[in-house]
C-alpha cells in the first residue's frame, strides 16, 4: 500500500500508470476542493494544468495533459468517493509540500495489536476496498 503527499503528482502518476489506484491507500493532498463540482474543478484544473492564457500554479503537474482532464478529474472522484483522499486544509490544518510524495506502508500483525486506530483505519480500509471491488 502506499501513501500520497501531493493530489497533482499522485493524480498524474496513476494516470501515467505508474500507480494502480487499487494500491493506494490514501492520497493526503494539501487542496481544498470537491472534485466533483464544477467551479471548484475548474480552479484546480487551471492551477495545475493552465487555462491557455499562461495562468499556472508555481508547481503546474499537469501541463500537458490539456486532452485528458475528464481523465484527471474521475480520477480525483474516485479517489474521493473511495475514502482515499484527505485534505487537511478542509479540518484547519496546512500540510507542507513534500519532495517525496509516495510512501510505502506495511501494516504488520504486531503494528495491528498494538495500535487501535492502526487497526481500525486498515479495517476501514478493507470494508471500502471491498465495496469498491463488488461495484
Amino acid at each position: 500500500m502506499k501513501i500520497g503527499t501531493s493530489l497533482s503528482r499522485c493524480v498524474r502518476d496513476i494516470f501515467d500508470g505508474k500507480i494502480g489506484i487499487e494500491d493506494i491507500l490514501v492520497v493526503i493532498s494539501r487542496t481544498d476542493f470537491d472534485p466533483e463540482n464544477d467551479s471548484q474543478w475548474t480552479g484546480i484544473w487551471r492551477g495545475y494544468a493552465g487555462d491557455g492564457s499562461g495562468s499556472v500554479w508555481s508547481y503546474p503537474e499537469w501541463f500537458g495533459y490539456k486532452e485528458n482532464e475528464n481523465e484527471f478529474r474521475q480520477i480525483c472522484i474516485n479517489l474521493k468517493k473511495t475514502g482515499r483522499l484527505h485534505q487537511p486544509r478542509q479540518y484547519g490544518a496546512f500540510p507542507r509540500r513534500m519532495e517525496k510524495y509516495w510512501y510505502d506502508v506495511v501494516l504488520t500483525p504486531e503494528d495491528l495489536e498494538v495500535s487501535p486506530a492502526a487497526k481500525k483505519a486498515w479495517d476501514n480500509y478493507k470494508l471500502i476496498a471491498g465495496l469498491v471491488q463488488d461495484a
